[in-house]
């Protein structure tokens, strides 16, 4: 599905950035318009939202009010909906991971796609100029003002690197890679989102295998 936008009756969505094992999507939604409450069994959810502000139901019973720049983390099988509440709509960036679309569970909806599969090509058209975010090949950082936002895409090999001159509350979200502990095991990986003070306290006992790839999020200067 890389460079074809998805019509969906609360907006669209298209994936802005993709590395192996997780893709990042780009959600608008329309105001006042809401997605199907909905889980995902496999997958697990970095969700920031970049533009506007928004209602997320997160499972049955509670109800969180977001205003850009935010962030959520939603676990595989955590049922979950989001409405916008801005006159102008919200941007919301989703990553995803493993990538699997047909991961997907609809248990309510108000467009009627309860046990509907998703979207067919039908629904799909070619991006023509929205916006897409870059990985570095090589160790760097790619910038982006975008949404009144200062947003990076990163590829890290050094702690050091990945901690300094930090925003205090700069969202960070995990695209490849990670910190892992001395056995190897993931403590933060692909799908994660986090600010800097957690950063910061995980960089001062876990390593980086090898790269860590992320995005970042802070308000433009």
């Amino acid at each position: 599905m890389n460079n074809m936008m998805v019509k969906k009756p609360w907006g669209e969505e298209y994936i802005i950035c993709e590395i192996n094992n997780s893709a990042t999507w780009h959600l608008k939604i329309l105001s006042k318009k809401k997605t199907s409450l909905h889980c995902h069994p496999k997958k697990k959810t970095g969700f920031i939202l970049i533009d506007g502000k928004v209602e997320v139901m997160v499972g049955f019973y509670e109800k969180k009010i977001l205003k850009a720049p935010d962030k959520l983390m939603i676990r595989p099988g955590l049922f979950h909906s989001t409405k916008s509440l801005s006159r102008e709509g919200s941007i919301v960036l989703e990553i995803e991971t493993p990538i699997d679309k047909g991961d997907l569970v609809r248990y309510k909806d108000n467009y009627g796609r309860e046990n509907k599969p998703y979207e067919s090509k039908k629904e799909m058209k070619n991006l023509t100029d929205e916006v897409l975010f870059e990985i570095p090949k090589k160790f760097g950082t790619n910038v982006y003002n975008y949404k009144k936002l200062k947003i990076t895409i990163e590829r890290i090999n050094s702690l050091k690197k990945l901690v300094s001159n930090r925003e205090k509350n700069t969202i960070f979200g995990i695209l490849d890679g990670g910190l892992v502990d001395k056995k190897k095991q993931y403590v933060l990986s692909a799908g994660d989102i986090v600010r800097t003070n957690t950063i910061k306290k995980l960089s001062k006992v876990f390593q980086i295998n090898q790269k860590i790839i992320i995005i970042t999020c802070s308000k433009s200067e």
